[in-house]
């Protein structure tokens, strides 16, 4: 990936998955010819979210997130699906880092049930 805004916003992500839950598991999956790096997923007693790369974004998926409460209205993608919800980040939008961090303990806590 190129080091540009998708980058600096891919490694906040991470940063606050890790802080939210420090025993996840970083995999790339579905590495392909147009995306050889793959997808980054992050599991924590079951899959918490993937965070894809795209032109114009990076949408950071959560699997069970229609289970998800999501107090602060941080979803904003993918709000019409039975299981997932997403958050489309673009460039110059700011993150509630803390508001994200409550949502991945929320996944995770969700995964342990």
């Amino acid at each position: 990936m190129a080091e540009d805004w998708r980058a600096a916003t891919v490694e906040q992500v991470r940063r606050l998955i890790f802080e939210a839950a420090p025993d996840a598991v970083e995999e790339a999956k579905w590495r392909k010819a147009s995306n050889p790096d793959g997808v980054p997923t992050f599991s924590c007693s079951g899959l918490v979210c993937t965070v894809e790369t795209y032109k114009d974004k990076i949408k950071v998926t959560f699997a069970k997130g229609a289970s998800v409460d999501d107090p602060h209205g941080l979803f904003n993608a993918s709000l019409d699906g039975g299981t997932r919800r997403a958050i489309d980040l673009q460039q110059g939008h700011e993150l509630d880092e803390r508001a994200f961090v409550e949502l991945v303990r929320s996944a995770v806590a969700l995964n342990e049930r």
